[in-house]
């Protein structure tokens, strides 16, 4: 792989500016846009970071932080997904906790935004209580954003509890978009003023770019991830104004930045130091890229993949038309076609083959495997097992130098599988997925040294592109995660059942 951005420079820059804003305050509340953890659309558009880099920056400073995170009741009642990883936002919040102990950083509370004594949400924070996290529950604030004398009251931030701090930064993050992050951080800020404390607010948000010219295609993937949020990317005209210079931003920041900028001076009773949206971010990321071809490059093959899995989503019924029209318009703004990905039409042409042999309700699923060197494997669906299955084991076979007419897994593991499937599993569909095959393997090397030299090339996989004519299974996709293996479906069933999981 390609490499277009300078990990080390970036952890040292983005560092550095952090420490130099928190020395003009007593406490600086940053908050985190994106993922603090796994930023998976970050390493995809910019080859060489580092999916963790932010909580690596935060490890360079750690002595002098906390973590405080939300999440919004709303989301928890409605078993709200984070879509790379495919768990719900209240794993994900014990997950992250998880992850951010592990790297010896301090986890001072969870916040509860919006709440309303949701039943699921009150189910959740009895869980964090009993393991000894602490949970703070800030309801609705009445009139936020707009009405400023309401919500800068004790009627509004006032009625919150206060977030007992220590550190002189407090980050506060959040499983996904639209948590309550701001209005937390406003809340802390208000809490702050009445006892004292000089404190500041500073948003660390990666995409959209701020130094990177509006249209490129870096910029434009950002928006491709948000359709769904309907997230558009503006010159910031405040920061235009201040200093005549181009910078980006996004719709919502630039619309609520006049409100929130009047917020901060009531709380404080100061004029605001932040002339723009863009003063208030504190994102060195632009200084890391190396290679723009590169990352341009990078950024369009996110677009097209982002392009399916809206496409996919529709088809489930997440999202509606207006995202998918949407990303339609984004493809064609930078002239790029679904095909254009160099596995669709591999699989889609192998899948247009097999049908013309095939029943008409056969919808004869068929997965491609672009390898690091360019080779492109394809697996299809059997009554045995699979195509996501297929193609990996395929792939495998190939990167080992094995024929393919030698079965790697004995019908001797196979058989009592496919038999506790069919009678007890899954008496519909006794098709084999990847996470059964590759355990079939597991057991297989045991006895069988090829299947073993097989299952050592499993860790060849990773970077590899894939795509699938039909919309792969939960337990598939993760297992394409674990592997790191990047892979888009077309939107359509492999099966006519409507249950299909």
């Amino acid at each position: 792989m390609k490499i277009g951005f300078d990990h080390e420079k970036y952890l040292k820059e983005q560092s550095k500016y952090i420490l130099e804003r928190v020395e003009n305050y007593d406490k600086l509340y940053i908050e985190f846009g994106g993922k603090l953890v796994g930023d998976l659309h970050a390493k995809r558009v910019l080859p060489g970071f580092d999916e963790d880099a932010k909580i690596k920056v935060l490890q360079k400073i750690k002595d002098k932080l906390e973590v405080v995170i939300c999440v919004y009741a709303g989301d928890i009642e409605r078993n709200k997904v984070r879509g790379d990883f495919g768990i719900t936002y209240d794993m994900e919040v014990l997950r992250l906790i998880d992850d951010l102990r592990d790297r010896g950083l301090e986890v001072n509370s969870v916040v509860i935004t919006r709440y309303q004594n949701q039943p699921a949400t009150t189910v959740f924070i009895n869980k964090l209580e009993r393991r000894g996290i602490k949970v703070y529950k800030h309801a609705p604030t009445k009139g936020y954003p707009s009405d400023i004398e309401q919500i800068v009251s004790d009627e509004g931030f006032g009625a919150n509890p206060y977030i007992e701090t220590t550190k002189p930064i407090v980050v506060i993050t959040a499983p996904g978009p639209n948590s309550g992050k701001l209005g937390t951080c406003l809340s802390q800020l208000y809490h702050e003023n009445k006892r004292g404390n000089s404190v500041g607010y500073s948003k660390y948000e990666t995409f959209p770019v701020w130094n990177v010219p509006l249209k490129h295609p870096l910029n434009i993937a950002y928006e491709a991830a948000t359709v769904d949020l309907k997230d558009v990317n503006m010159i910031d005209p405040f920061h235009l104004e201040a200093y005549g210079e181009k910078s980006v931003n996004y719709n919502r920041d630039i619309e609520l930045f006049p409100v929130l900028k009047k917020i901060i001076e009531k709380i404080t009773g100061e004029k605001s130091i932040y002339q723009s949206p863009t003063d208030m971010g504190v994102n060195r990321v632009g200084f890391g890229i190396t290679d723009d071809e590169v990352v341009q490059k990078a950024s369009k093959e996110e677009i097209i993949r982002r392009y399916f899995k809206t496409a996919c989503d529709y088809k489930k019924g997440e999202l509606d038309v207006s995202a998918l029209d949407r990303i339609k318009v984004i493809m064609e703004e930078v002239g790029l076609k679904p095909e254009d990905r160099s596995t669709v039409n591999p699989a889609r042409e192998y899948s247009k083959k097999l049908k013309e042999t095939a029943g008409k309700n056969d919808t004869c699923s068929v997965v491609a495997i672009e390898l690091e060197d360019g080779t492109i494997l394809t697996g299809k669906k059997s009554p045995l097992m699979d195509a996501a299955a297929a193609a990996i084991l395929n792939a495998i076979k190939h990167l080992g130098d094995i024929s393919d007419e030698i079965h790697l897994i004995s019908p001797l593991v196979l058989e009592p599988i496919t038999n506790l499937k069919s009678q007890v599993v899954s008496k519909k569909n006794t098709t084999l997925n990847t996470k059964e095959v590759l355990m079939a393997l597991s057991i297989s090397a045991i006895t069988n040294p090829m299947a073993q030299h097989a299952m050592s090339k499993l860790q060849n996989l990773k970077g590899s592109q894939a795509h699938s004519t039909t919309i792969i299974s939960k337990d598939d996709e993760q297992i394409f995660r674990n592997l790191d293996i990047e892979v888009t479906c077309d939107p359509e069933y492999p099966t006519q059942n409507l249950y299909y999981v």
